[in-house]
């Protein structure tokens, strides 16, 4: 699809609640990162903008508009892959889900098969290069 390979999973009392890929490309949407895509499907299921009791797993670590999207919808835990020390909200660049300052905080998880995670961006960004 031409996207960035980062994909987000919503999980609720045990069930996956929502899946997403980015489709900002897709879309024509800059907001359209695969953790806010999986999140709005996920409020519109369970019919609530608070996804308390909610753990979002994503593959990279969400950039700042997510990780703050996050915070907004309450959500309980974020499982990451790989970090990104370019643009990541959760740990590289800032630690938004962590700010003491915010009106709330999550714990997040990190490494859970990053080299896999790592790997396919990898490929990805390898091919786009080897295109230019």
């Amino acid at each position: 699809m031409g996207e960035v390979p980062v994909g987000a999973v919503v999980v609720c009392d045990g069930r996956v609640i929502s899946q997403a890929c980015n489709c900002k490309e897709t879309n024509n949407d800059p907001s359209a990162h695969a953790e806010l895509v999986a999140m709005r499907d996920a409020a519109a299921k369970l019919g609530r903008w608070r996804l308390t009791g909610c753990t979002v797993y994503v593959t990279l670590e969400p950039c700042v508009m997510c990780a703050g999207a996050m915070v907004q919808a309450r959500i309980s835990r974020c499982v990451v892959g790989a970090l990104d020390p370019k643009a990541g909200g959760l740990d590289s660049l800032y630690a938004i889900g962590d700010d003491p300052r915010l009106n709330h905080q999550f714990p997040v998880s990190y490494g859970v098969l990053e080299q896999q995670c790592q790997n396919v961006l990898d490929r990805f960004f390898d091919k786009a290069r080897t295109r230019e």
